[in-house]
Order: structure tokens, then sequence, then C-alpha cells
């Protein structure tokens, strides 16, 4: 599992990078075109779509790598164990948001599949929407992930305090 949920992380990466160079590609042969006098309206339309999936992805690919933004001025002043605490009541209530959402996600995909998307009638809706319910399912991955290692922080923390030998 834990090799499957590595591969996971390994294309979300190749996805997110690959969709961030496809946008800037398309946005700048957008203005180039526009500027000759021949404009590609879909271009701005497709990076519209492949940002909403962008967000998801490079989201939970900094999420695994700690490097999201964090305010830490309170956890400072707690204890390890304090901090491991910490964390795990906001890995609950991530949780707790991600489980609502995604739901919500697939309802908002379900209903949107007869809507095309902006300037694309060939291009349903539902293929940005769906953005939302995957993205959060990797990201509840990630939290799942964090949180059962939290959890052996403090089962550890707590056979030291027992056995301190």
């Amino acid at each position: 599992m834990k090799r499957f949920y590595q591969q996971i992380g390994i294309v979300e990466d190749w996805i997110a990078r690959t969709f961030l160079v496809v946008m800037v590609v398309l946005i700048f042969a957008a203005a180039v075109a526009r500027l000759v006098g021949s404009p590609l309206n879909w271009a701005i339309d497709i990076a519209t779509a492949l940002f909403a999936w962008t967000c998801f992805f490079a989201a939970d690919v900094a999420w695994r790598a700690n490097r999201l933004m964090a305010v830490e001025s309170l956890t400072n002043y707690l204890t390890e164990r304090g901090r491991v605490i910490f964390r795990l009541v906001n890995l609950a209530i991530i949780g707790a948001f991600l489980v609502y959402v995604i739901p919500a996600g697939v309802w908002l995909s379900w209903v949107s599949r007869e809507r095309s998307f902006q300037g694309i009638p060939e291009m349903s809706y539902s293929w940005v929407t769906m953005a939302m319910p995957v993205g959060c399912l990797v990201l509840l991955a990630t939290a799942v992930v964090k949180a059962r290692a939290d959890i052996r922080l403090l089962r550890e923390y707590r056979a030291a305090a027992v056995d301190p030998a």
C-alpha cells in the first residue's frame, strides 16, 4: 500500500508539472495568436480547466513534501507531544471537511454533466468539476497517511514515558 501511495505521488507530481507547463504554453500561444490577429479563444478555456486540476494536485504534492505554508506561532510553545496532538486535531478537521466535499464534488460533477465548458461546446463542465472530488480524495489519502504517522509517534511517546529505559 505504501508503494502504491508513493506511485500515486509520482504520477500526481508529473501531472501537476505537465499541466502547469501546458497552461503556460497555451496562454502564451493565445497571446501571440491574438497579437497576430488570429485569436485562440479555446486556449484560455483549456488553461482554465487545467488550472483546476493543477491546483489540487500541486497542493497534494506540496503537502506530501511538507511544503505548505504553516503558522507555527502557537505550536512553538507546545511540547513535541503537544504538537503531534495539535496536528492530529488539525488533520481530523481537514479529513472531516474532505469527506464532506468529496460527495458534494461528485454530485456537482453529475449535475453539470450536460453543461458545456465556457467556449468549448464539445467539452462537458464535469471534466472541470471532477477536479474537486478527485483532488480531495488524494488530499484525504495524504491526511490519513500523515495521521497514521502521528498516531505512531504518539504511541512511541507513550511507550517512552512508560518505560524510560
